[in-house]
């Protein structure tokens, strides 16, 4: 039956209409995908509303604490997934597969909630068995790679089992790298506005506020921050951390940057409009240096697809006539 299967997949009356199928639906779903996407901004800014009540509720429960002295701390209670934080914490899968850098990654892509991090320890604890099952049905059930030792298929299973425990992590990296992305493109433009309502005389507070407000279109990742950092500023006693707080987790050089400057600021009372005008500058000018690079990388990129594929066309239009010609002459 296997058999019989296989030579139906590899028969080219079979195999043609199938990828005709599959380029038709490739190329509808190009074109017409555009416009059924819902934006999720109203969402993600839901979200960062909530990280801000959290905050505050849980500065009140740390300042409750201090003052009672002694009373236990009360905790904000987030609202997560009964089952997975169940079988997380009966597994101890926090000791045993993260630490405070998996929680700044988690961070940095987004994922800030209890529940993220409850769903990302349990992806990787029951991802590894997933694949590993996967791969043994694919190899000794389905009988394929026969033709290889024993050894040989079964370190294939075992290096399917291990991408199975590091494919978390390369989704929260890749989700990481666009967040960081779409934050890059977006703060030039965000310290320009930045710079115009603080020489406005508006505060540092209602300048983030406002740019988050207005930057949300562009950059709903940059917004988030603002947000976050609107409240950090709000309720912590150390203003620093809150600046501190957004460079980390952005993970920028430029974020950084303009957050030194504001701390500076905050410590020694100097004005900011000045270091954001350069700042802003500099941002700019690298975001139009990495244009410039990419431009300049496109002519090596497209030599191989225009041997491969534009080339052999124009052959074919250009020399097809005259061949057809010289072989009627023969003819």
């Amino acid at each position: 039956m296997l058999s019989d299967i296989a030579s139906s997949l590899t028969d080219p009356a079979y195999l043609v209409p199938i990828l005709v199928s599959v380029a038709v639906f490739a190329t509808l779903f190009t074109i017409l995908a555009p416009y059924f996407e819902r934006g999720d901004l109203d969402a993600r800014m839901k979200s960062a509303a909530l990280e801000r009540d959290e905050i505050r509720a849980r500065e009140r429960a740390r300042l409750h604490a201090e003052q009672t002295r002694g009373s236990k701390s009360v905790g904000l209670r987030s609202h997560n997934n009964a089952s997975v934080r169940g079988i997380v914490e009966q597994l101890n899968l926090r000791k045993a597969l993260a630490d405070d850098a998996t929680v700044a990654k988690l961070r940095a892509a987004g994922y800030r909630t209890q529940n993220a991090l409850n769903m990302f320890l349990l992806a990787r604890f029951v991802l590894p068995f997933f694949f590993l099952i996967a791969a043994v049905v694919y190899v000794f059930v389905l009988e394929n790679m026969t033709d290889k030792p024993t050894t040989v298929r079964m370190l294939a299973c075992i290096v399917a089992a291990y991408a199975g425990f590091y494919a978390p992590n390369i989704f929260v990296s890749n989700q990481s790298k666009k967040r960081q992305q779409s934050i890059k493109l977006a703060w030039p433009d965000a310290l320009d506005l930045l710079l115009i309502c603080v020489e406005s005389g508006i505060s540092i507070e209602a300048a983030m506020k406002r740019v988050a407000e207005e930057i949300a279109i562009q950059s709903t990742a940059l917004a988030e921050e603002f947000v976050l950092t609107t409240a950090e500023l709000s309720y912590l006693q150390d203003r620093r951390v809150a600046f501190e707080n957004l460079g980390n987790r952005t993970g920028l050089e430029a974020v950084k940057s303009v957050t030194q400057a504001l701390i500076q600021s905050e410590r020694y009372g100097t004005p900011i409009a000045q270091a954001l005008r350069v700042l802003a500058q500099e941002s700019r000018d690298t975001r139009m240096t990495e244009a410039e690079k990419k431009a300049a990388a496109l002519p090596p990129k497209l030599t191989v697809p225009m041997i491969l594929f534009f080339l052999p066309v124009l052959i074919g239009v250009i020399l097809g006539p005259a061949a057809i010609q010289v072989m009627d002459n023969f003819n």
